[in-house]
């Protein structure tokens, strides 16, 4: 009979001991579940990351922006209380006021036609109707600027004379918008987020779009949103011209923590609405133009990731979208000087779970902006624009914003500054809408990041 000494027996129960913890925490790290802060489960998370609206993650984009699918759709029953929206609430915060969210479910009664005219690009992240039906769209990733037909469902080759981007992340060439006095001047702005000494920046630049309309000439960057930051998410990037001929930019604040704290800074460009000329200037007007500690483009501030803006057709207000965390997607009306809070307050949380700054969501008390409405579940809103005109005269007056992680467009009723209505339109497409324009003639188009063209348009226009 063979001898064991108690050393070994000891040394060989203490083997065994350690592969059984191994193996516990093995079966508990594989049902550990990842954070979302990006598109792939918002925007974030949906591309890269983009990877939750993030929208604006993976707004790589915008992932749920940033919550993810998932997130909006696991396991519960779909809630029936009359509202637009049938997922249950990712959290438990209250509205400051009964309209603030979920509003009643409307439906468009005009008989509509849908189309797809293009497909097969890519992440198609701005559009500008230049001539009658012509589009300029900006493919992100490509870096590239293609004009769309919508007549004759037609694309052209990649306009030349576009800017180096940094593509990674979020990042590309964004936005874009015509001069007020396109029809002149053939002057083109663009956004994008640009390399530069500590990290990349959201750029605005502009050129002349060439007579055969097969270049931008002497391009040029006139405005960086500093500081830069070595990150690849929430650019931000919308631009559109006011009534004067200046400039509405909208920025992110870059996501991370601690980087996204500089929202509430007023000696940074990051989670701002910037106001500048067509030379990247300051407006006179802007509200801390005479305070010494703050830049002088700051128009409003406290924001997270802006990627829809537009004038409401009637006040002239200036209304945005912008995503939140997880749930808590906001829009806003925009005024001079106001600050919107984050990441100081949200009626969101965070991808963790987690609630931030220990679950602070009532705005006014904190002395900050309520946002008019906000989503929850994630929408991830991104790209929007007001219904001007007559085609479809229930519209009028409606904003259309396109959502990522929803995938839909929503259709949302507005009175007296008041959200009384909400309709969700092309549910069923299966496509990241990433920008909203409505043509001179009065149909919707929009862009998706699955590299598709939309157009919805009253029947028998």
């Amino acid at each position: 009979m063979t001898k064991v000494s108690w050393s070994g027996l000891m040394l060989f129960t203490m083997l065994i001991f350690v592969l059984a913890l191994a193996a516990c925490g093995n079966d508990d790290a594989s049902n550990e579940e990842a954070p979302a802060d990006s598109d792939a489960t918002t925007e974030e998370s949906a591309e890269t990351e983009e990877s939750a609206e993030t929208e604006e993650s993976a707004e790589t984009e915008e992932g749920t922006e940033e919550g993810t699918e998932e997130d909006a759709e696991e396991g519960t029953e779909e809630v029936d209380d009359g509202s637009a929206e049938s997922q249950p609430k990712v959290t438990e915060f209250e509205p400051a006021f009964p309209e603030q969210t979920r509003a009643p479910a409307v439906v468009t009664e005009t008989e509509l036609n849908e189309e797809v005219i293009a497909e097969g690009l890519g992440v198609s992240w701005g559009m500008a109707e230049f001539e009658p039906n012509r589009l300029l769209v900006t493919q992100r990733d490509e870096a590239e600027l293609l004009i769309v037909n919508l007549d004759e469902f037609s694309v052209s080759d990649p306009i030349e004379g576009t800017p180096e981007v940094n593509n990674e992340g979020q990042g590309g060439l964004l936005d874009v918008a015509v001069a007020p006095d396109f029809d002149e001047s053939r002057m083109v702005f663009l956004t994008y987020s640009e390399d530069a000494e500590d990290g990349t920046v959201t750029a605005v630049g502009k050129g002349v779009l060439s007579e055969d309309e097969t270049s931008l000439e002497d391009f040029e960057t006139f405005f960086q949103a500093t500081p830069a930051y070595a990150g690849d998410l929430h650019y931000g990037g919308r631009i559109i011209f006011d009534e004067d001929g200046n400039l509405f930019l909208t920025t992110g604040e870059r996501s991370d923590d601690p980087i996204r704290e500089r929202a509430q800074d007023l000696d940074a460009y990051l989670g701002k609405v910037i106001h500048i000329t067509q030379d990247g200037e300051a407006v006179e007007s802007n509200p801390f133009i005479e305070d010494e500690d703050a830049l002088d483009g700051i128009y409003s501030y406290g924001h997270r990731n802006i990627q829809g803006v537009d004038f409401h057709p009637e006040t002239g207000d200036l209304w945005i979208v912008e995503f939140g965390p997880q749930a808590g997607d906001e829009l806003n009306i925009v005024e001079p000087g106001n600050n919107y809070g984050w990441p100081i307050v949200s009626y969101g949380i965070e991808y963790t779970g987690e609630l931030i700054n220990g679950g602070v969501s009532e705005h006014e008390a904190q002395g900050f902006v309520e946002p008019r409405y906000y989503w929850d579940p994630t929408s991830a809103p991104s790209g929007s624009s007001f219904y001007d005109n007559d085609a479809i005269p229930e519209w009028e007056n409606n904003l259309l914003i396109g959502g990522l992680v929803s995938s839909y467009i929503a259709r949302v009723v507005i009175e007296d500054d008041t959200i009384v209505g909400e309709e969700r339109l092309l549910t069923d497409e299966g496509e990241r809408f990433r920008d909203i324009l409505v043509t001179e003639d009065g149909a919707l188009i929009a862009a998706t990041d699955g590299g598709k063209i939309y157009k919805i348009s009253a029947a028998g226009e």
